[in-house]
């Protein structure tokens, strides 16, 4: 059995502490959940720092939960638009990378990250970025920690464009028996001028496509499919059992958004994202990366991990 110690600091300076006193230990780190000596729980560092409903920003810290950012946003009409499987906390939403189906149409956390404030392995506090969404300014950080696993060191606040909260939604099926009847759907709701939120097969059988918005813009795309495509109008609890299927794979194939007809041949069991390249499948798949990209996460790990104390 596995011993750790465990620790929950509420400031990016007892992060720095704990980071420095580890290196100085000889030991190794990981986040919210085990794996290092030491053990840091994100759970102290949940609140919401700064939010700017005028702007449709906010500035938090990673152990909040998502959807309790966002019920405090939805207060102004607003929403941080991730929507991944289960309830995550913002700190797991940025170093894993996780998205759900309106990545579709609002993109991934590092679309949606502005700034971040971090602390690397030697005790550094840095920051990068800002709150306003055209802010350039020095590294981008926030895009770099955005999947790097806890490999680079621990977000302690991060930046977040919002947007508004939509009216009201409208999901719509569309049945695909074949793969090439799947490629031919996805292209033409694709080249249509319908706005989706979600599109999404599940495979094989069915498409799911959200539409969000006013209830007059919403009435009004939802006629529009019916009359593009032979589709039939269902509940928005579909997407749970979506999220479900993503939940559950073994495995996630990336492939190029013209190839989805080659990934519904292959796959027996599938939730196949088409605009974002993403399969979340049934099966293991084994990550290869060139020597050269090898080398150069290595490069940047030792940079922001000199000592190497972070494990996951």
């Amino acid at each position: 059995m596995s011993v750790f110690d465990f620790v929950a600091p509420q400031t990016a300076d007892e992060v720095s502490r704990v980071f420095i006193d580890s290196v100085r230990e000889g030991r190794t780190v990981s986040f919210d959940c085990p794996g290092g000596d030491l053990v840091i729980s994100t759970a102290k560092m949940n609140r919401v720092i700064e939010h700017e409903p005028t702007d449709l920003t906010c500035i938090v810290e990673p152990g909040i939960k998502l959807s309790e950012l966002n019920e405090i946003v939805a207060a102004h009409g607003q929403q941080l638009s991730l929507d991944p499987p289960g309830d995550p906390t913002i700190g797991e939403c940025i170093l894993k990378s996780l998205s759900g189906p309106r990545r579709h149409h609002y993109g991934a956390v590092r679309d949606l990250i502005l700034g971040v404030t971090v602390v690397l392995g030697d005790g550094t506090v840095a920051s990068s970025g800002g709150k306003v969404v055209k802010n350039v300014a020095g590294y981008d950080l926030a895009k770099l920690f955005c999947g790097s696993r806890g490999t680079l060191g621990l977000v302690v606040r991060a930046a977040f464009r919002l947007h508004p909260r939509p009216e009201t939604s409208a999901t719509f099926e569309v049945q695909v028996e074949r793969p090439s009847e799947g490629r031919m759907m996805v292209r033409r709701l694709q080249q249509s001028s319908l706005v989706l939120s979600a599109l999404d097969i599940a495979w094989p059988g069915r498409l799911f496509a959200l539409l969000e918005g006013s209830t007059q813009a919403v009435s009004a795309q939802l006629d529009e499919a019916m009359s593009l495509v032979r589709t039939t109008s269902v509940s928005d609890k579909v997407w749970e059992s979506v999220l479900e299927q993503q939940g559950r794979a073994k495995g996630t194939l990336v492939f190029s958004p013209g190839d989805i007809e080659s990934v519904l041949h292959t796959e027996q069991v599938a939730l196949v994202r088409p605009s974002v390249g993403v399969a979340y499948i049934d099966r293991t798949m084994e990550t290869q990366q060139s020597p050269s990209l090898m080398e150069l996460h290595e490069r940047i790990r030792r940079a922001f991990d000199p000592e190497g104390i972070f494990v996951v």
